[in-house]
């Protein structure tokens, strides 16, 4: 009889978390959302992690600047959001930054979102930013998921200083040089690396760094995450 009453507990506190969650999104929505670049942070992997915030944000956007617009659609798909997207990537910003801010100045609201986790991270949106604040227009982020911060406190790591490197160079001599510029650097380095060049990148992390713990995060989020923890030459294998 216990567990019977718990599970119904349980079940009415659940009813009401979600309810009170319906409520705070309905209220954020019904805001009018002021003209500005709203960067706004998306799940890395499970869709689950988005906030009301970014969801509000998302649902009330004039326009939706995205890194890549069919992946895009998936997650405003999945929570219902009927938004108008445009590509802006490395390859069209400098044509695209132009556009946006002149939507920016003619008082529309523009969300800037990345393929996931938090815009500006190892993407070309600083740019826009920097275009926008230069301009004296309103520039707020809607904080969220992050993959280099999830890796870094899921790694067991020295957290209390860090720098990111984002993407080492793909061919080993100028990853070399850069490792050698990083190794004295007093701090946790945390990088981004493409599965294709981990294996070469650990190699010369190892040979370049010394005989240092490392980590090594995949598909965090997601579910097959894995978080490896060693020696640098171990890593490498």
């Amino acid at each position: 009889m216990q567990d019977e009453k718990d599970e119904e507990r349980t079940a009415v506190d659940m009813g009401r978390t979600v309810a009170r969650a319906s409520e705070v999104l309905s209220d954020l929505i019904a805001r009018p959302l002021a003209p500005g670049l709203y960067l706004v942070a998306t799940p890395i992997g499970n869709l689950a992690d988005i906030s009301l915030r970014a969801l509000a944000v998302l649902a009330r956007a004039d326009l939706i600047a995205a890194e890549d617009t069919r992946h895009s659609k998936k997650l405003l798909s999945h929570f219902g959001i009927a938004a108008k997207l445009t590509p802006y990537h490395e390859h069209n910003a400098e044509r695209e930054r132009p556009r946006l801010i002149a939507r920016l100045r003619a008082g529309q609201s523009v969300a800037l979102i990345s393929d996931a986790g938090t815009p500006l991270i190892s993407d070309p949106g600083y740019k826009l930013v920097r275009t926008a604040l230069d301009a004296g227009l309103m520039v707020t982020s809607i904080p969220g998921p992050s993959a280099a911060l999830a890796a870094l406190t899921s790694s067991g790591m020295p957290t209390d200083t860090f720098l990111f490197a984002g993407f080492l160079p793909p061919k080993s001599g100028p990853r070399r040089a850069r490792l050698e510029e990083l190794k004295t650097a007093p701090a946790t380095l945390v990088f981004f690396e493409s599965a294709p060049r981990l294996a070469k990148s650990l190699a010369d992390m190892a040979d370049m760094l010394g005989p240092r713990e490392g980590t090594i995060a995949k598909e965090l989020t997601k579910l097959h995450e894995s978080v490896t923890r060693g020696r640098l030459d171990q890593l490498a294998g």
